[in-house]
């Protein structure tokens, strides 16, 4: 009996091209994937650390603190000096017309209370401040009551004392000096008492000041009221000579001004 021969060996020419490709792809994966480790393994980090970049909070200087170098606002401008708070002084009253009171501002947002005042006064949006009326245009010297969270850096505790709150009533009026009133003006105090409800300071002053060569004067006042938190809100209004009628409203903003 004769047995089967044996299929003949299939040469290179006979493998399909289809087969051909398959092979010569799974290869040249192979090797990039080898290439690659090769390559590129020096590349890794010993200790890979997350891409997110923590920005550290640096903590609110004391009083007693070196100045930071780094850039401000009021870095250039010259100290502002101011006299000697009175502990205690009674606010005159100021002569003119009383504003009609419409209703009361609630400002949530600072937590305190106060009184709208009628026409002339509107009511207008004037950043940084919270809520804030005016008469006329924006324009330094501003006529303007407005209530905003105290400007300055929060106290490290939270106040307690009378003495606490005038302090800071200071500050606010030396802010109130920079930011609302020309360059070299000076101060001179009208008033200084503690609030009527709750815990807090009401700072008055007369400001002098020059626009174009002559001299003019504002009457103004920043109340200091504690609100629950470690910084307190702020009330302030300054009305220049312009409408110097206007005077007496600021005698009714610091006997009515509330905490909520």
């Amino acid at each position: 009996m004769q047995l089967p021969s044996k299929p003949p060996a299939r040469r290179l020419g006979d493998i399909p091209i289809k087969v051909v490709y398959l092979i010569g792809a799974i290869l040249g994966t192979v090797l990039a994937v080898v290439l690659i480790f090769v390559l590129f393994s020096g590349d890794v980090p010993a200790n890979k650390q997350s891409s997110e970049q923590v920005v550290p909070v640096a903590p609110v200087p004391s009083a007693s603190a070196t100045p930071s170098a780094s850039p401000s606002p009021t870095v250039s401008e010259s100290p502002i000096v101011l006299p000697p708070v009175p502990e205690s002084k009674k606010f005159a009253t100021l002569s003119g017309t009383a504003s009609l009171v419409s209703g009361l501002i609630t400002d949530k947002t600072v937590g305190i209370t106060y009184p709208r005042l009628a026409s002339p006064w509107k009511a207008k949006s004037f950043p940084p401040f919270s809520i804030a009326q005016r008469i006329g245009k924006v324009a330094i010297p501003h006529t303007v009551v407005a209530s905003a969270m105290f400007p300055g850096d929060s106290p490290t505790t939270k106040p307690s004392t009378n003495a606490d709150y005038r302090e800071i009533a200071t500050q606010a009026a030396r802010w109130a000096m920079r930011t609302q009133y020309p360059k070299g003006a000076t101060l001179a105090w009208t008033g200084s008492q503690k609030i009527p409800v709750g815990k807090g300071w009401s700072l008055g002053f007369k400001v002098t000041f020059t626009v174009n060569g002559k001299q003019q004067v504002a009457q103004a006042m920043v109340t200091i009221v504690e609100v629950g938190k470690t910084k307190p809100a702020m009330l302030m209004a300054s009305i220049p000579e312009s409408n110097k009628t206007r005077w007496p409203d600021l005698n009714t903003l610091i006997t009515q001004v509330r905490p909520l």
